[in-house]
């Protein structure tokens, strides 16, 4: 065994310095612990790509908090004065358009029932007989009657399901109840009604939201929010995790107790990562992008609180190579000195190779 000096050095800096023990080249070559057949490559899911730019554009930085998607969030409330009777689902729960959500009674409804009824009887005795055998006043009169009294239950909020439903029940359906339905598919984030309760029309008993898109609120000083353009590009930070987010609006007037404008940035939340009432770090991008060199943030290791890159070498051999990186996009950092663009490098499994030059540190490999 021989102690040789490997020294790693970027353009004109020097940046990190470390002894490492190599065999000599008497020795077996297969004792480096940075020389991998295919198969162990292949195990180690090693994968060699090509150093390239990308584009980086200047970032406003500014805290932010998550809500609702106003546009996609539905007040679902009774349109007549109603007693609740049957709660059909509860607050979390994810609904889809159409599924009964409460069942409701109310006596203006059981009205309205009944002469539908009355009125989708008449109509059919004068339909039967036609528009020569009656007066042409009755035959109308019938019909507006018919068609009136639908159209209440639907202003009360039945479906024409529903409505079918109880004309081919009769009489014996005529009891005032009612399901209100869901409008649209969401999840319930508010709930605050109590069965039996009498509740007065335009009260909300269920909020529903469709959280595949969310908004996050960002407070900008106003000289910074002037910068951002609709339509730009953002970044929000949250649970150790980073999503792309689209500028789609920015306050025109400036909050007086804060004195910041506010940016409102839309966020695919299929993965639902963000709820409402989060506070997240929010990164804008503002002015033209520049192109840079950039690696995955994954391809980077620390060696010796160093910046490590492995970099393929002669025959299977791996070496690291120590770089300085720059800014983090998108978990893409940007690489200044070290590597040079077109230069191979190891993308993934770089955690994997650190952990076998340790083990042969400590005399484990």
């Amino acid at each position: 065994m021989k102690n040789r000096f490997l020294r790693i050095t970027a353009p004109g800096l020097l940046l990190a310095a470390w002894a490492i023990t190599v065999v000599s080249a008497e020795e077996s070559a297969s004792s480096n612990p940075l020389m991998l057949d295919a198969q162990a490559v292949k195990e180690a899911g090693i994968v060699i790509d090509t150093a390239q730019s990308r584009p980086f554009a200047d970032e406003l930085k500014a805290p932010g908090e998550v809500r609702v998607n106003a546009y996609s969030t539905v007040l679902v409330s009774p349109r007549i004065e109603a007693q609740v009777l049957t709660r059909k689902v509860k607050l979390g729960d994810i609904v889809k358009a159409g599924q009964p959500l409460v069942v409701l009674s109310s006596v203006p409804v059981a009205e309205t029932q009944g002469a539908l009824i009355v009125a989708e009887q008449d109509w059919q005795r004068v339909a039967s007989l036609g528009a020569q055998a009656v007066s042409g006043r009755r035959y109308n009169e019938v019909k507006v009657q018919r068609d009136e009294a639908r159209a209440k239950l639907r202003a009360y909020g039945m479906s024409d399901g529903q409505i079918g439903a109880l004309l081919r029940a009769g009489s014996a359906r005529v009891d005032g109840s009612y399901e209100l339905l869901a409008p649209t598919d969401g999840r319930i984030t508010t709930d605050e009604f109590l069965v039996g309760e009498r509740v007065e029309p335009g009260k909300t008993l269920f909020t529903l939201v469709k959280e595949d898109s969310i908004w996050v609120e960002a407070q900008l000083p106003p000289a910074a929010a002037e910068r951002v353009a609709s339509e730009g590009a953002a970044r929000i930070l949250a649970h150790d995790a980073e999503l792309p987010g689209k500028v789609i609006q920015r306050s025109h007037q400036t909050s007086e107790r804060t004195r910041t404008a506010s940016v409102r940035i839309e966020v695919d939340n299929r993965r639902d990562l963000l709820h409402p009432g989060e506070l997240v770090d929010v990164r804008i991008a503002v002015g033209a992008a520049t192109s840079v060199l950039a690696v995955p943030a994954k391809a980077i290791v620390l060696l010796q609180s160093q910046s490590t890159l492995f970099v393929p070498g002669n025959k299977g051999t791996f070496e690291p190579v120590a770089v300085m990186t720059g800014e983090t996009r998108d978990g893409w950092v940007e690489i200044k000195q070290g590597l040079k663009p077109g230069a191979a490098y190891v993308r993934e499994g770089a955690f994997a190779l650190k952990a076998r030059l340790l083990r042969s540190k400590l005399g484990e490999g």
